[in-house]
């Protein structure tokens, strides 16, 4: 199956601004795209590109004061069946993870598992380790939270989420992570299209979807606890410890929005798009 990915985002600087943007989609994706990635800006500035410390690639420059616009546009090969379920994935031994799987065991920014340990064991500790036990953790975080695009809070913490019970999908995410880290699962919180695509087409406003990743069974698997079903054309952009390491763009002086457009369309065998998603929301 073909979807065609992308997005525009049009910004106003103040002054001239630099960016950092995780806009291209994970390396070991970039074979499945039809075209090389491009990061097309108007007006056009040079671009630096870098792996980051999780491995995400990333894209540096700086922004002229006034309008400025991103652009980016492919078409990523991706299978026609909903994400397997593993349901035999084992949760190793912490004695036994590979190094670089440590860090998703840590607290933080936004998910301090250190505040949440004896709360976890509590709700979870019966539960079979494994498949089993991050699936339990999942239906719980979609059963706990009220989702709602007026909730969204740029500082809310796993914790906060947790005594609040309402969010958006980096919520879900955040405090699903958090309780998976406090159950030696690690976890790490990801980005990415993620359109209807498998799904009655709706016009309820979209923004790229959060979800998270658990190492069980020697190798990494997605969860969605916003929408908590296996689901198509998933496709990743950046990973990292939480949504602090994830953003999309992160500039160095305030700008304004003025315009965000994303667009996840399954294309047809005539090369048209079967439906799309645009939007401006939270997941």
């Amino acid at each position: 199956m073909e979807i065609r990915i992308g997005f525009k985002m049009t910004v106003v600087a103040p002054a001239p601004t630099p960016m950092i943007a995780l806009t291209y989609v994970r390396p070991e994706l970039a074979s499945l795209l039809r075209n090389p990635e491009a990061l097309i800006t108007t007006p056009p500035v040079p671009i630096e590109t870098y792996l980051d410390s999780f491995g995400n690639r990333a894209a540096r420059f700086m922004l002229p004061t006034g309008r400025f616009t991103l652009y980016y546009d492919n078409i990523i090969e991706t299978s026609d069946r909903p994400e397997p379920e593993c349901l035999d994935a084992i949760q190793h031994p912490v004695e036994s993870l590979p190094a670089e799987t440590l860090q998703y065991l840590l607290p933080s920014r936004y998910c301090e598992s250190d505040l949440m340990m004896d709360l976890t064991w509590s709700l979870f500790g019966a539960t079979r380790p494994g498949w089993e036990r991050v699936q339990a953790i999942c239906d719980w975080v979609h059963n706990h939270i009220e989702f709602g695009y007026f909730h969204a809070r740029p500082t809310m913490t796993a914790f906060e989420v947790y005594n609040e019970a309402k969010g958006v999908c980096r919520d879900y995410m955040h405090l699903a992570v958090t309780f998976c880290r406090c159950m030696n699962i690690p976890a790490r919180y990801a980005t990415g299209y993620l359109g209807e695509i498998g799904l009655p087409a709706t016009k309820v406003p979209e923004d790229f979807s959060a979800f998270f990743e658990a190492y069980l069974g020697g190798a990494w698997h997605a969860f969605d606890p916003r929408n908590n079903t296996r689901r198509l054309g998933r496709t990743a952009m950046a990973h990292g410890r939480d949504a602090a390491d994830t953003a999309l763009t992160t500039s160095f002086t305030p700008l304004y929005l003025d315009e965000f457009i994303v667009w996840t369309n399954e294309q047809t065998r005539d090369g048209n798009s079967d439906h799309a998603t645009y939007g401006a929301g939270g997941g």
